[in-house]
């Protein structure tokens, strides 16, 4: 068990780090890839747009003036609104964009299994007794082949 908790913490750890360092020391391509151009809406790396390039440049500045992760990315808030940024926030209404797809898939996984679940139960083997003339003309045309 001791062994266990070590090594949640270790890999608990080792993940931490990228994370911290990212957010101290982040890159103008990682940053690029998290803010969207107002112009064309794509995000900065996929535009070529004058304003997206002017913001391209922006970051660089920023990343070698020292900024971290999230105060390049409250500068660019700030300017151009929360539609700048790529994906929403977690938190406020921008959670929303996060929960709802989920409880979508959940709401319609539960649907499918309740169908399927009263199909396979709804389900009885009613067998309709036939006409007794037609049963025997059944026996009569099978007792051909035979």
């Amino acid at each position: 068990m001791r062994a266990l908790v070590v090594g949640v913490l270790l890999v608990a750890l080792a993940t931490a780090a990228p994370t911290s360092a990212s957010e101290e020391k982040p890159t103008s391509a990682e940053l690029e890839s998290e803010l969207v151009c107002p112009v064309c809406e794509s995000t900065l790396d996929m535009s070529n747009a004058e304003i997206a390039r002017r913001m391209k440049v922006r970051i660089r500045e920023r990343i070698e003036a020292g900024a971290t992760k999230s105060e390049i990315k409250a500068e660019f808030v700030r300017d151009f609104g929360p539609r700048v940024l790529a994906v929403p926030p977690k938190e406020g209404l921008g959670l929303l964009a996060w929960v709802l797809p989920l409880a979508g898939i959940g709401v319609a996984g539960a649907a499918v299994g309740l169908l399927a679940w009263r199909w396979s139960r709804g389900r009885e083997d009613v067998q309709d007794p036939l006409d007794p003339e037609l049963e025997r003309r059944l026996d009569a045309e099978l007792a051909r082949f035979e």
